[in-house]
């Protein structure tokens, strides 16, 4: 390398600071090598000037004590300056300078050609070659001005040049040999040097990287433990595992690795690991702490040297907490929150499991779908927290009803699901439906309330081994749907026919939705009238399905569309907007049609602002809302109180629409209804007017339903009055209003026109006097 090459003709550094770091590192040796040159060039001519003394009274003895004296003298004002030169350049002056002052007194003895003359002249050159420590420039520039003077000085004028010039000659070899020696002696100590800075410089890099590892292994944060592979013997451990384990293993009484493992078999498969593959990384076991503590953890190893002996560096990686972790978020991703049952994803993987294993196992797959039936109502009244509780006290009842028989799982809201397999019928499904049913009778204690629940229960029985998992789902859940729709509190088993129901009802309202973008909903438009005067008093709005061919279809073939809320709402829509271009029509020519009746359905009401949406409607067509009437049945109170659609009724009354509840006496309200909602009319339902000329017990509910109405105050319409018999009956109890087929058919608004028109005085008074005896 650059920084370690030696001029070949000075044997100096060719790096000029490499040789600047030689020069200024050997300054405190400079110093001590110049103490004793100067010192032992003092001593010398002190010995000297003692020799000198034989020439007293000689021609050359004054001048000889003088340079004698003055070598003295320099080097003692050397030896003096010494403590004041602290630089390589400072020594290197004061060398240059002693050199050429002695020298010149050097000049001076060796011109009086004393026995010593010509050793000074070959000596004092050699000591400044080999002796005086200064750069190659100086030290060749020394030497030889020096062996000049002193040669000058020796032959001064010589009377015979044959001595001179073999002193000349010799002289220059002497330089010649002492250069070389000067080059060698610089390569040599130049060699060395870089030697030992070579070797200062590993041992620092040594020091440094045993420093660096010793601090690494000590500042690594997880436990490190070293360990002899024969014995087990622990040699350390870092900090981190002074703290993990509590303390050294002394403290705790342990001597070897093995008495930390949890089984001490683990160490030999450890180690079988380690020698087949070379190192160990992630290798999972259970390890004892100082204080007795089991851990898992997660070891990695390699291989060492433990005091000359094979030995093992051991990392431990404690995963207790993140194990714990994972197995809580497992669970959380596994189980329901409030009920702590499986939840969905967890039921889908087992249920997808045990139809495999179905495969293999005698009996059948059974899912019981538990649907809790009044939730809504306890969150809506009492809150969520009352909600919660029911939901968790439904869920302990239901593990506690399953027992050992299958597996219990919360879908979501108030939907669980019972898995049952190995059955050999349904019917042990169809026993612990009914003890839920019977165990749900039982009412639940919240606070000073007691919670009851009812519960519509699905069941469906896994067909056969192939069958997917997500049919059977939707087997149990057509059952339920229709457990539900047979009123609820009940258990129903899953049977083609509802699957069959199910694609007829879907396609049923992809033909209505298409139906409702052809405008092929339409209103047909019956009469009602009074039994007092004979005159038209209003008309209902009927919906019909106008197909293709001309057939036109009435509601009750496509009534299960009306379960459909976002369908029933877009039918509704329909309908009104119709209705209301009708009745503008005919106030536009003149016709007197009294008020129009129009029918809500019971999906309508899960509209959060039904009212308003109806009322815009009705106002976008700029008819005013008094000329309208509202029809409900009773079913609208199925699943919700009156509280809840009392709002929407009261809103709608307030704007001049008049209520009625239509199928009177079928349905499923209470007579509380009457009290608690704007209700001015009552309509006494076809099924009981059809007999009352020959069924006493329909006559009585009729009479009963007409005196009841006058007695609230309310208006009494009879439906399905198809026979002057059943008109005259109705009119002689005092039901004062009718419509039937005896008044009128349902017909379109173009025949409903033609109708109203054909209305007089004459007709109304014919229709009265039909009904006399």
């Amino acid at each position: 390398m650059e920084g370690t090459r030696l001029n070949p003709w000075t044997g100096e550094f060719v790096a000029r600071d490499q040789e600047q770091t030689f020069r200024d590192q050997r300054v405190p040796e400079l110093r001590r090598h110049a103490r004793i040159l100067f010192a032992l060039a003092a001593v010398l001519n002190c010995v000297l000037v003692a020799a000198d003394l034989r020439f007293t009274g000689g021609p050359h003895f004054v001048s000889a004590l003088a340079a004698r004296g003055t070598l003295i003298a320099i080097a003692a004002a050397s030896f003096l300056l010494l403590p004041r030169m602290h630089t390589y350049g400072a020594l290197e002056r004061l060398f240059v300078a002693w050199q050429w002052t002695t020298a010149g007194a050097v000049a001076v003895l060796v011109s009086t050609h004393s026995s010593i003359a010509l050793f000074a002249v070959l000596l004092v050159p050699s000591i400044y070659y080999l002796a005086v420590p200064v750069s190659f420039s100086w030290a060749v520039t020394g030497g030889a001005g020096c062996s000049l003077l002193l040669l000058v000085a020796y032959l001064g004028i010589p009377s015979s040049w044959d001595p001179a010039v073999g002193l000349t000659l010799a002289v220059v070899a002497l330089n010649a040999a002492l250069v070389l020696a000067l080059i060698q002696s610089n390569r040599q100590s130049r060699l060395e040097w870089a030697a030992i800075q070579a070797e200062r410089l590993a041992r620092k890099v040594l020091t440094q990287s045993q420093h660096l590892l010793e601090h690494t292994f000590m500042a690594v944060p997880i436990p490190l433990v070293v360990t002899e592979i024969e014995t087990g013997r622990i040699v350390r451990y870092n900090e981190a595992g002074v703290r993990y384990f509590g303390g050294e293993p002394h403290e705790f009484g342990i001597a070897t690795v093995a008495d930390i493992y949890e089984d001490a078999n683990t160490r030999r498969a450890f180690l079988d690991l380690l020698a087949r593959d070379g190192r160990v990384t992630d290798f999972e076991t259970k390890i004892r702490l100082g204080n007795g503590e089991i851990r898992t953890v997660l070891l990695a190893a390699a291989f060492t040297e433990v005091e000359g002996r094979p030995g093992l560096v051991t990392g431990v990686v404690d995963i207790t907490d993140r194990l714990a972790a994972e197995q809580k978020l497992r669970y959380a991703a596994t189980h329901d929150a409030l009920t702590g049952l499986i939840n969905r994803a967890a039921f889908q993987a087992r249920l997808d499991a045990v139809i495999r294993e179905a495969r293999d196992v005698r009996g059948a797959v059974v899912l019981l779908l538990v649907d809790l039936d009044g939730l809504k109502d306890v969150n809506d009244t009492l809150g969520h927290d009352a909600g919660d509780a029911l939901l968790m006290e439904t869920a302990r009842r239901l593990e506690h009803l399953a027992g050992d028989l299958g597996a219990v799982a919360r879908l979501g809201g108030d939907e669980f699901v019972i898995l049952l397999q190995g059955q050999p019928s349904s019917q042990a499904a169809m026993d612990l439906a009914d003890a839920i049913l019977r165990d749900f009778r039982q009412p639940l204690s919240y606070g000073e309330r007691n919670l009851t629940s009812r519960a519509s229960i699905g069941i469906a029985v896994c067909p056969s081994p192939d069958y997917a998992p997500g049919e059977l789902m939707k087997d149990a859940d057509l059952a339920l749907y229709t457990a539900k729709k047979q009123g609820r509190n009940r258990a129903v088993l899953y049977a083609p026919a509802m699957r069959r129901s199910m694609i007829d009802r879907v396609v049923l309202n992809r033909e209505l939705a298409s139906a409702l973008s052809r405008d092929a909903i339409l209103p047909f438009y019956q009469p009602k009238l009074s039994l007092v005067t004979g005159r038209v008093v209003g008309l209902e709005a009927l919906m019909r399905w106008h197909q293709s061919g001309g057939l036109i279809v009435p509601p009750d073939k496509f009534m299960s569309a009306f379960e459909d809320p976002d369908l029933a709402m877009q039918m509704g829509e329909t309908m009104l907007r119709q209705v209301a271009r009708d009745a503008r029509k005919w106030l536009t020519q003149g016709e007197a049609f009294g008020r129009i009746a129009f029918n809500l359905a019971p999906a309508q009401f899960t509209h959060p602002k039904l009212a308003s949406h109806l009322l815009g409607l009705i106002w976008d067509e700029e008819i005013e809302p008094r000329h309208f009437d509202v029809e409900v049945t009773e079913t609208v109170f199925l699943g919700r109180d009156s509280e809840f659609v009392a709002p929407i009724l009261d809103e709608l009354y307030a704007a001049g629409m008049r209520i009625a509840l239509d199928d009177f006496g079928t349905g499923y309200a209470a007579l509380s209804h009457l009290k608690q909602l704007p209700i001015d009319a009552v309509k006494i339902d076809r099924s009981f007017v059809a007999h009352i000329d020959s069924d006493p017990f329909d006559a009585a509910i009729v009479c009963a339903v007409i005196e009841l109405g006058k007695n609230l105050g309310l208006r009494v319409i009879a439906e399905g009055v198809e026979t002057v018999c059943q008109a005259r009956f109705l009119r002689e109890r005092g039901c004062e209003y009718a419509q039937g087929y005896y008044y009128g058919y349902p017909m379109s608004a173009a025949d409903m026109t033609v109708f109203l028109r054909a209305e007089t005085e004459e007709r109304a008074a014919a229709r009265i006097a039909a009904l006399w005896p």
